[in-house]
């Protein structure tokens, strides 16, 4: 069941970096309202790293990245 992104995180996400992978991942996620959850699982990772992601905090280690274009990419023909 997902609760939907705080307040706290959208903040977060809109004032990082936007030149981030993690972050243009989470603005993908946050506007078509794809959880947190789903991300993790799909890459492999915890819930924690993608919010890691999301916010700024790290960036996706490079053997994830190439997924990750791709899932942005699938996701924005969703928008």
């Amino acid at each position: 069941m997902s609760y939907g992104y705080s307040a706290r995180l959208i903040e977060i996400n809109k004032r990082a970096d936007d030149n981030r992978l993690g972050v243009t991942l989470g603005r993908v996620c946050i506007a078509l309202d794809i959880p947190v959850s789903v991300i993790a699982q799909d890459a492999g990772v915890s819930r924690q790293t993608v919010y890691n992601w999301f916010m700024g905090l790290y960036d996706p280690r490079p053997n994830y990245k190439a997924s990750i274009v791709e899932l942005i990419s699938k996701l924005n023909e969703r928008k």
